[in-house]
């Protein structure tokens, strides 16, 4: 597997070697033929594939993407615009004055364009956001004094005494006659209903006031 990627890489490289040797050439070729001879037809491919390098690598790395992107086009249509006139297309002993203006007018543009690459605004990293501080835990830190003191489980109140009940009242005095005269009446009451006469049945039977009826009430229980 090794062996493997390593015959792939070494075969990119090839290939990268030879294509930017042909643009080289191509790129040399045209710049001589548009009027820039000696040193200067050379120095035209080194500034195009540096225009093209140093807009790869800010598109890799830096902010400013449409800047980026646009000088990386800017080199790669002078590339390519160099390889297809070199093709045939264009006849190198007779060179339009267009492209003796662009290419004379290059230079210009590749020291513009590297610069604003160099020195253009870069993507900043992120600060990392400081953490909110959690609420403060019981647990290996010093009480603060806002912080609350615990406090003491309240112990069950006892249940408070139930009142005392009250004494029975004592039966009001009661004319024997007038006892005598209840109980008929209430022994009569239980032979026709088969119910112990209530205090209200006594009290209209008798004609008496309501305690009366109840302390007569209490003689005959």
């Amino acid at each position: 597997m090794a062996r493997l990627t390593a015959v792939r890489a070494d075969a990119v490289l090839v290939q990268a070697v030879i294509a930017g040797a042909l643009s080289f050439a191509h790129l040399h070729d045209l710049a001589a033929a548009a009027g820039q001879d000696g040193w200067k037809a050379w120095a035209y491919p080194v500034s195009v594939d540096l225009l093209l390098v140093a807009a790869w690598h800010r598109l890799r790395t830096g902010g400013a993407k449409a800047s980026a992107w646009c000088w990386f086009l800017v080199a790669l249509v002078a590339s390519l615009g160099a390889n297809v006139a070199t093709a045939g297309l264009l006849d190198l002993h007779d060179v339009p004055a267009w492209l003796r203006i662009l290419v004379a007018g290059w230079p210009a543009v590749a020291f513009l364009g590297g610069t604003l690459l160099a020195h253009g605004t870069r993507a900043l990293p992120e600060a990392p956001k400081t953490p909110t501080a959690p609420e403060a835990e019981t647990t290996g830190r010093p009480e603060t004094e806002d912080q609350a003191a615990p406090t003491a489980p309240e112990l069950p109140t006892a249940p408070a005494p139930a009142p005392a009940s009250a004494p029975a009242p004592v039966p009001a005095s009661v004319p024997p006659a007038l006892v005598a005269l209840a109980r008929k009446v209430a022994d009569e009451h239980r032979t026709r209903t088969g119910t112990a006469i209530d205090t209200s049945t006594l009290r209209a039977r008798l004609g008496v006031p309501l305690p009366l009826a109840e302390a007569i009430a209490a003689h005959l229980t």
